[in-house]
């Protein structure tokens, strides 16, 4: 009997992960949420399961809800987030963690009903989908912190196993799982009094369904998948900011420091971020250049044609410079008409080069119908034969914007070759 369950089981594994990993790999064609639904209506089986159908292995008694369904939907939801991203794999987490308290807070409006009997000896039995409830309610926030925990886990084994996908794979299965054992092993035991015996044989169950899972993923990445394609490189704070919603601070934060005129960053932001960019690009011993862009003649421009007009003029600058950054570059309204430019990664005369593009770009493609010609100057420093420090490069970079200024204007002013 036992060795028949164990083949039943992994018959189930394999069933399991071929039509969900087929889901997952049509979702281009069908829709990403069929596979979510399939993901998420077994749900109520695997609590079901999880609370009353056992059966017997060499190894002790285990429930295949536990075991082949909800490691697999926690395997699988990995697998999801590994294919698209943190926004799309919270959407099946936060709705199953959702749509279980709606389950309960329907149970207790269902439990005042008055019902009447349809069917001989068919008495509906509220005490059971309330403990049924209850325990998928505290699956599902298991879940939910499974879920994080295995994404972020994966994530940080990639520093140092990042093209060994099967391996990340099992180590965060393993871990994770095993936490979750504990866990609902307490709220089946406490619900149920379900012997120990329960949580030792579903721990090694919930072992070999993650081996049996890894060695379908091996197969499926070496027969069937592209594996370059399933390699990312993702910061793992990052990830769990965008799972846990924090990223909406974060995204209001920055908000905070955008020039909505300009759309560059505030001046408060370049003195926040500059120094830790600059010390950032030294410890890699990369170059960095600062770029202080000044338009020329601007106070002319709001006496002669008025402040909206001015505004319009910043707001052309601004659009023009971030059209042409790099995506090492940050572009900050240092203050007036004055912009600072940090580029990583360029030492020098890349950055007098870049200097004259985005001054030439600005003198051709300013608005039509300007009385006064609208250029800029821009002073150029470069770390570390400039300076090591933001301030020592920004003092260089404003003389040397000021040297372009007294040489007539609308010119870059750089490093001796």
């Amino acid at each position: 009997m036992a060795f028949s369950n164990t083949l039943l089981l992994i018959a189930q594994a394999v069933f399991y992960f071929v039509v969900m990993i087929s889901l997952l790999q049509a979702r281009r064609q069908i829709g990403i949420g069929v596979f979510m639904c399939a993901l998420g209506v077994m749900h109520f089986l695997e609590t079901y399961l999880a609370s009353v159908f056992y059966i017997t292995l060499p190894f002790g008694i285990v429930s295949p809800g536990s075991t082949v369904l909800f490691s697999g939907k926690l395997l699988m939801i990995l697998l999801l987030y590994i294919r698209e991203d943190a926004l799309v794999v919270r959407q099946p987490i936060y709705g199953l963690l959702i749509g279980n308290f709606l389950i309960v807070g329907l149970v207790m409006i269902l439990r005042n009903h008055e019902t009447v009997i349809v069917s001989e000896g068919r008495i509906p039995d509220i005490s059971f989908v309330d403990e049924i409830g209850w325990l998928m309610v505290w699956g599902t926030i298991l879940l939910f912190i499974d879920s994080i925990a295995i994404i972020v886990l994966y994530e940080r084994l990639g520093k140092w196993l990042k093209h060994h996908l099967a391996a990340r794979f099992l180590i965060c299965g393993a871990v994770v799982l095993t936490f979750d054992q504990a866990g609902f092993y307490m709220a089946l035991h406490y619900v149920s009094g379900a012997p120990i015996q329960v949580f030792f044989g579903g721990w090694a169950a919930k072992m070999g369904a993650v081996l049996i899972y890894v060695i379908l993923f091996w197969l499926y990445l070496s027969f069937v998948a592209n594996k370059e394609s399933w390699l990312a490189d993702r910061s793992f704070l990052d990830v769990f900011n965008v799972l846990t919603y924090r990223e909406r601070y974060h995204r209001l934060l920055e908000d905070s420091r955008v020039d909505h005129l300009t759309g560059a960053l505030h001046r408060k932001a370049y003195e926040e971020q500059a120094p830790r960019i600059l010390s950032q690009s030294m410890a890699k011993g990369h170059a960095l250049s600062l770029l202080v862009i000044d338009i020329d003649h601007f106070k002319r421009v709001n006496d002669e044609h008025g402040h909206q007009a001015g505004d319009r003029v910043l707001q052309a600058v601004g659009k023009l410079l971030q059209r042409n950054l790099r995506s090492d570059d940050q572009l900050y309204r240092f203050g007036g008409e004055e912009f600072v430019l940090l580029s990583d990664r360029l030492p020098a005369e890349g950055a007098r080069s870049m200097a004259e593009r985005l001054r030439h770009s600005i003198e051709m493609e300013m608005l039509a119908g300007q009385t006064v010609p609208v250029t800029v100057s821009i002073g150029v420093a470069t770390s570390p034969e400039d300076g090591e420090t933001v301030e020592r490069l920004f003092d260089v970079a404003d003389k040397r914007l000021y040297e372009a200024k007294r040489a007539g204007r609308n010119r870059v002013v750089g490093s001796v070759a």
